[in-house]
Parts: structure tokens; C-alpha cells; sequence
């Protein structure tokens, strides 16, 4: 049993000392370490970036993403800069504004889009500039997995949901959702000009 299970509540120093502990050996590769900090950690995680983004689903995603961070950077955070919950909620805060944020800019491109006049943009430039992103885009993927191919060409070319696709290769959900955001990231890389 550890110091936060016990019956006897932990003085906020002993909670403090111990999550920065966690840290500490998360930070060296220790996968229990981590597992006990999300542990300790997820309900207050969860509620915040539910509070800020809302949709249910969304709210999954941000949090799967500020543990992948906890996890690639434990070895960030500094003891002296302020308490390991005070630096989780600031990412968690920071993710799902940045969700939230991204959200509404694909709806604004959406209702931008949908709304344009027919006929206010070249028909023949768009054309083949369309054709030039669609080569260039397939000349990319080739640097990504096949797992992560699969899951993308699914998502964007299949127009499949992330539900869907899990169901199509009878993967689990949270999967595919790391697959995809993996293969965007390294997407991301490949695209962005150096």
C-alpha cells in the first residue's frame, strides 16, 4: 500500500514528495512509476480538461495526450519550480485549451468553406494544386508505419471514425487513436519545410 492509499490522510508535503518521487523515476523509464502517478493523478486530469473542452470524446483524446507528455517529459519537471500536480494541470489546461482552440478553427474553416461563393476561386489552379498536394501527400506517407498508414488512409481517404476503424481491424480504440496521432506527428515532420 502506498503513502496516498492509507487510511491516515498524508500531510501535503508527503503527497507532494511522493508524486515528485514518481516523477523522478518516471523520468528514468519506470513504467509502475508511471502507472501509480496516473493513477493518482487521472480523476483530477480528467475533470479539468473535461471542464474546458466538453465533448466526451475530445476530453479522452486530451487527456491520453498530457500522460504521453508526463511521459516523455518526467525529466522536465522541476521540483523547485512548483508542486507535480500544479505542473500536470498546467499541461492538462494547456492541451485542452489548445483542443478546444483547434476545434473551433476546423469549424470556422468548415463554415468558411461552406459558405463561399461557387465560383469565386480558379477552377483550374485549384485543380492542379490539388494534384500536387495529393502526389506530394502520397510520396509522405511512405514514411510512416503500415500500421500508422493503414489507420490514416482509413481515417482521411475511408472517411472512417476512429470507432469505425478499430471496429474494421479489431484493434482497441485507444490504438488507433495513438496510431493516427503518431502518423500525424510524424506526418507533420516530413511536410513542414525545414
Amino acid at each position: 500500500m502506498n503513502l496516498l492509499e492509507q487510511d491516515v490522510s498524508p500531510r501535503p508535503e508527503q503527497a507532494r514528495d511522493f508524486l515528485v518521487g514518481l516523477l523522478l523515476r518516471t523520468a528514468q523509464g519506470d513504467h509502475r512509476a508511471f502507472s501509480e502517478f496516473y493513477g493518482q493523478t487521472a480523476r483530477k486530469v480528467s475533470g479539468l480538461v473535461q471542464r474546458v473542452v466538453v465533448d466526451h470524446e475530445l476530453s479522452e483524446e486530451v487527456v491520453q495526450e498530457v500522460f504521453l507528455v508526463v511521459w516523455q517529459d518526467a525529466a522536465k519537471y522541476q521540483p523547485a519550480m512548483g508542486t507535480p500536480t500544479a505542473w500536470l494541470m498546467t499541461i492538462a489546461h494547456r492541451r485542452a485549451v489548445d483542443k478546444v482552440r483547434s476545434s473551433q478553427s476546423s469549424r470556422n474553416r468548415d463554415h468558411r468553406w461552406a459558405t463561399s461563393a461557387p465560383g469565386a476561386y480558379d477552377v483550374v489552379l485549384e485543380a492542379v494544386t490539388a494534384k500536387m498536394d495529393a502526389r506530394f501527400l502520397i510520396a509522405s506517407l511512405a514514411c510512416l508505419s503500415a500500421l500508422q498508414r493503414e489507420s490514416i488512409v482509413l481515417a482521411y481517404f475511408g472517411a472512417l471514425s476512429y470507432r469505425e476503424i478499430a471496429e474494421e481491424l479489431k484493434v482497441p480504440l485507444s490504438t488507433i487513436k495513438s496510431r493516427i496521432r503518431d502518423g500525424l506527428n510524424r506526418l507533420r515532420t516530413q511536410l513542414e519545410p525545414a
